[in-house]
């Protein structure tokens, strides 16, 4: 008797909570979930027209090689290239002598020879570009806590990537009377606030983030080519210049496929000719 009560209760609590499971399961998949500031303000990347996109990209290395000024001036103050090595440049349509003098430009930790110190001396083609911080807790301290991603592989890890990078440079806003869509961010969420230290960028999933604009005017950068250097402008080319970083062979890629596309569509097509033509007399 004893067990067939436990066998009892036992069948009931599994019947409460297979209950409770579906009923639960049900109410996620139906009920709309609360709106949030992230989500109804949070906005898709725009189209920064890179030449990189779409099947048929291409680069444009002077474009390129601008990008490279702008993270070299800008962007490197915080964020490091370390999977990218200053011969790579070459690939942009640099020569041999200005690879070396512009990694010259660089210093990297070295040592002394003739003592076994640590020291920093000029890049060699070979190395990496530095990083500018000595570790995480020193780049964390250095950004209200933030560690700033390295950007080698960011286009690739950041979905729509070219588009992102360019969309969240130029999209700081003032929080302070935003609006999307007719809808008014102080008025749909009033508690939603910007903490100190962070700054405003609807781009950004949780629409704040720690990095302050890092293009801020105009003319902050001044172009070899002679190219008007807009905020727009810059972001633009930066934006190129990491689509670049994360993979220099698009374009070689490109170029071979379609080809390759071509032949395995006209292969497809001859092998089912060939096989209609051996098995035609065929009966089943």
């Amino acid at each position: 008797m004893a067990r067939l009560i436990a066998i009892l209760v036992g069948l009931g609590f599994v019947i409460i909570l297979a209950y409770s499971f579906v009923v639960g399961a049900y109410t996620a998949a139906t009920d709309d979930a609360a709106p949030t500031a992230e989500h109804e303000f949070h906005l898709h990347p725009r189209d920064a027209h890179l030449q990189s996109a779409g099947w048929t990209g291409t680069f444009d290395y002077q474009q390129v090689q601008r990008g490279y000024q702008v993270y070299k001036e800008v962007c490197s103050a915080c964020h490091s290239l370390r999977h990218v090595a200053f011969r790579n440049l070459a690939e942009l349509g640099y020569t041999e002598a200005e690879v070396k003098a512009e990694a010259a430009t660089w210093q990297v930790p070295g040592i002394n020879p003739a003592t076994g110190e640590p020291v920093m001396r000029p890049a060699l083609p070979t190395d990496v570009f530095p990083l500018p911080y000595a570790n995480n807790v020193a780049a964390a301290a250095a950004n209200n806590n933030a560690v700033p991603p390295d950007l080698s592989l960011i286009t690739k890890a950041r979905h729509d990537g070219g588009n992102y990078v360019y969309s969240l440079l130029t999209g700081y806003r003032d929080p302070a009377g935003y609006t999307h869509d007719g809808m008014s961010l102080n008025e749909e969420f009033p508690d939603f606030t910007t903490p100190t230290g962070l700054h405003f960028n609807p781009y950004f999933p949780n629409l704040n983030l720690a990095m302050a604009p890092p293009l801020t005017s105009a003319g902050q950068v001044t172009y070899a080519d002679g190219t008007e250097a807009t905020v727009d402008q810059m972001a633009q080319d930066v934006a190129a210049f990491l689509v670049w970083t994360a993979e220099p062979t698009l374009q070689k890629r490109h170029q071979t496929g379609f080809p390759v596309v071509l032949f395995l569509i006209f292969a497809t097509v001859l092998g089912f000719l060939a096989y209609r033509n051996v098995w035609r007399n065929v009966k089943h």
